[in-house]
Order: structure tokens, then C-alpha cells, then sequence
């Protein structure tokens, strides 16, 4: 250790110092102590590991009194903030599974608020006065809007497939096609689900063609079910071929047979009246005659996260009596959100445009080009000369697992700041207050305005505006 390292170490105060410190300018009751005490030592902590790592020091006072408090309540004033909180999608991802998906519509979020910070008939039958099922605020509607006899709702998809499975098929077959084994986002398989399920995968066919013949030879004693998985995070061209749900029902039909649809990222809205590439709605999947079709209240539907079963009232009725439902249940923040989602629906002109995703999915690229044009204008408000801003033309994604041949066109911010790198900008567009997910290309900072909100788009400028006075 040089003698420099030795003389910074040595100016480094205990933490019953800094403490004395703190409480001569702030009151005591304002931070809890145990956390003013664990995050001065956390502050001396790092210096210290910053000076025997050789970094460069280049003025002592950063070791001095005043500093070290203000470095403590930078620590203090971190250490208070929410771990979960807003950021700003400017990624053109619309359902991204790690900013948490779809957003709710504010008419939804005010009456979440209301049933959360209030009580509410969660199961309680208000016309009888006696103990009710938390279903029944969703299910009636479930069964309008799908067309099906029965619903239930659980934590999430891939609760309600494991759910279903076990009910239906705990310890036999089910017959599936090769092609549809899919794994979905956090290399969750569905052999894998099945597996935990207890019921035994009987595969089919081959990787790109399955025929009717296939599922009817697989057919034995121990068989207890069919199922179809769509495909929604992946798409296969080329020489192909599939069962229809109807022929597949059919044929359930002729043997007995349940079949059971997994639609993943359902929608109640045929999107190919907007432009987008058609995806089986969930109406179309009950109309084919599934027995039980699962399906999420977010992604696409564009509710709460939530794993949704409508099929037969008869299988429903055994799902729902499964002793395991009771550690998938949700609770009434997520019922009193899918409720109100849910309610929208019933005016497809009303979801579409006030529903987020949907609303994002559907937006017309004039108006994605005016925001744009918008946010280019606050940013020469800026008047700096450091900074670039150019529009590219671009490609949004629906994300989610779903349409994944899907582009949507989209106007983009590109952003280049003088002495900063695209990665530095990146970095300080995350730490701010209210962070701003972008993407970097061709040494630009990107943001694609399809996912940016409108009264986001100052919120970007002031970011930017900070980001340049403390660069």
C-alpha cells in the first residue's frame, strides 16, 4: 500500500462520527436510525474499498465533513426509495414482460384503488349474506364475452395449464403434436409443466407436420386428453401442417375425448381488422368446441397479470374444486382489475381506444410521427449545443410472446450527446428519477415513441436537461 492510499485510509472518520455529524444538521426522527447507521457504514464502506482499489482522489476534501454527509444522504435518500417503480418504455416493445407488461386503463387503476384501500364483497354473497366464491365477479362476464358455459381465474397462465392438467390428467396421457411442446418466457416448457402435473406427454407427428391420423393412433386406454398449444411466441412456414381445434373436437368426440386448448396470449379482439396479423380469439376457440381453453389476462388482453379458464361447466366445476387452486388464487387487487378490464369489452370501439396495449398496438403511425416530432422540439428547447436528435423510421414489436412476425412501423428519437458514449446516456437515462428504457443503435440513444406516452415526452426532456448539467 503506498503512502498515499495510507493518508486517504486514515482520513476516513468512524461511523459514530458521521452520525454526530448528521444529527447537528438533521433531526434524528426524520430517518429511522438503523438505517442512517447502515447507510453511513455503507458509504465509509465503499470509500474505503475505492481507495485500497487505487482509484484516483484527485482533491482530499472528498474525504471532509461536509462531503461525507452529503455522500451518507445520497445513501440515505437511495436506501428510502422504492425498489419497484415508474420507468418510461420507450423500447417500442409494447407488451415487455419486464417492465411489467400491459398497462391498465386509469378508469381500471381508480378502482383498484378504491377496492384495495377499502373492503369489498371479495366472497361474500351480498343478496344471500353468506360466504360466496371470489369467481363470481368475474365469471358471468367471462362467459358473455368467450361464449363458454363456465370460467375461473388463477395467478397465471401457466398456473392455469398446470391446474387444468392436474385436474384432468394427473397420473395419464396426453396426446400433443410435436410442434407445439413450446417453452415460454424464463424456460418455463410445457413438457416441463406437464410433467409437474402428473399427467404422462404422449407426442405426435413431427416438428412441422402433424395429421388427424396421428392423434387418433396415439389414442389408448390410459389416454385422458388432447391438447393444442398455439403457437403464439413462434411461427413455422414452409411445408407444414396442423389439426384444426374443429377436427381435433371431432375426433375428441368420437373417443371420448376432452380437448383442451392453451392459447397463451388470448384476445377477445380480432386484430386483423386493424392490420395486424390474425390470432385466434378466444370466442373463436370456445366456438370451436374446447372443452377448456387457457389464456392470460395481460399480454394481449391487456388486464392484470392472471391465468383465465373458460370451457364446460362440468370440468370447470372439478378445476375449481382441485385443493392446489387455493395456492394459485388471486386476490382482490387482481380481480377488481380484470373485472373492470374486462368490462370495456363489452364495447370493442371503447377497449380499443382506451385499453393501453390495444390502444399502442392500433396507433396510426401519423400520430406516432407527431409525437416525435414533439419530443424532437422540447430537445432543440434545450438549447444545447452538445446535443443531436434525428427521427428514424423504425419497427415496433408486440412482445409478449405474441405475433412475432408481426411489425409495426414506428417513428423513433435517436439522441447523441457530445462527450458522452451511447452506453453513458444509456446508463444515465436508467438512473434518473423516472428512468427511460430506450435501445442503443449506431451509437445513438433510441427511443421509440410507439410506447411513449403523451405526457411522458417532457418528463424525457427534463431527464435529458439534468443529464446535461450534471454531465
Amino acid at each position: 500500500m503506498d503512502p498515499k492510499q495510507q493518508s486517504l485510509l486514515r482520513k476516513l472518520p468512524g461511523v459514530d462520527h458521521v452520525i454526530e455529524l448528521w444529527d447537528k444538521v438533521q433531526p434524528v426522527e426524520d430517518v429511522p436510525r438503523a438505517l442512517l447507521v447502515r447507510s453511513i457504514r455503507s458509504t465509509l464502506d465503499r470509500l474505503r474499498t475505492r481507495i485500497l482499489a487505487g482509484d484516483e482522489f484527485p482533491d482530499e476534501t472528498v474525504l471532509g465533513d461536509d462531503q461525507l454527509l452529503g455522500l451518507a444522504a445520497q445513501a440515505v435518500n437511495k436506501s428510502l426509495e422504492f425498489n419497484l417503480k415508474r420507468v418510461i418504455n420507450a423500447t417500442g416493445v409494447v407488451v415487455h414482460t419486464n417492465l411489467g407488461r400491459s398497462l391498465l386503463p386509469e378508469s381500471v387503476a381508480k378502482h383498484v384503488a378504491e377496492i384495495s384501500s377499502r373492503y369489498a364483497n371479495l366472497e361474500f354473497d351480498l343478496q344471500k349474506g353468506e360466504r360466496g366464491s371470489r369467481y363470481s365477479c368475474v365469471e358471468d362476464i367471462l362467459c358473455e364475452l368467450s361464449g363458454a358455459e363456465a370460467a375461473m381465474v388463477v395467478n397465471n397462465n401457466a398456473g392455469a395449464v398446470f391446474l387444468s392438467l392436474e385436474t384432468l390428467a394427473k397420473g395419464k396421457e396426453v396426446i400433443v403434436s410435436r410442434g407445439e411442446l413450446v417453452e415460454i418466457g424464463g424456460s418455463f416448457r410445457i413438457p416441463e409443466v406437464m410433467a409437474r402435473s402428473g399427467a404422462r406427454l404422449v407426442e405426435i407427428g413431427t416438428t412441422n407436420r402433424t395429421h388427424l391420423a396421428d392423434y387418433e393412433g396415439a389414442i389408448r386406454d390410459e389416454t385422458a386428453l388432447f391438447l393444442k398449444v398455439h403457437t403464439s411466441n413462434y411461427s413455422m412456414v414452409g411445408f407444414t401442417a396442423e389439426v384444426s381445434l374443429k377436427d381435433l373436437v371431432a375426433l375428441g368426440a368420437k373417443y371420448h375425448l376432452p380437448v383442451m386448448k392453451d392459447l397463451g396470449s388470448g384476445n377477445f379482439v380480432d386484430f386483423s381488422k386493424y392490420g395486424l396479423i390474425w390470432e385466434p380469439t378466444v370466442q373463436e376457440t370456445v366456438a370451436a368446441g374446447a372443452h377448456v381453453v387457457t389464456f392470460s389476462g395481460d399480454k394481449m388482453l391487456g388486464g392484470p397479470q392472471a391465468g383465465i379458464i373458460v370451457g364446460r361447466k362440468d370440468i370447470l366445476e372439478r378445476i375449481k374444486k382441485n385443493p392446489i387452486n387455493r395456492a394459485l388464487r388471486i386476490d382482490k387487487m387482481t380481480l377488481a382489475a380484470l373485472e373492470a378490464t374486462l368490462h370495456l369489452y363489452r364495447d370493442e370501439s371503447k377497449a380499443v381506444s382506451t385499453i393501453p396495449t390495444l390502444r399502442m398496438l392500433t396507433l396510426p403511425t401519423k400520430v406516432i410521427a407527431n409525437k416525435a416530432k414533439r419530443l424532437l422540439k422540447r430537445f432543440r428547447k434545450l438549447a444545447d449545443d452538445r446535443l443531436e436528435a434525428v427521427i428514424i423510421n423504425a419497427s415496433s414489436r408486440v412482445g409478449g410472446g405474441a405475433l412475432p412476425l408481426q411489425e409495426l412501423p414506428t417513428s423513433c428519437v435517436g439522441v447523441m450527446i457530445k462527450g458522452l458514449s451511447a452506453n453513458r446516456i444509456d446508463r444515465a437515462m436508467r438512473e434518473a428519477t423516472t428512468p427511460v428504457i430506450g435501445r442503443i443503435e449506431n451509437d445513438l440513444f433510441v427511443m421509440d415513441m410507439r410506447t411513449v406516452q403523451d405526457e411522458e415526452i417532457n418528463m424525457i426532456a427534463s431527464t435529458f436537461k439534468k443529464t446535461f448539467a450534471e454531465a
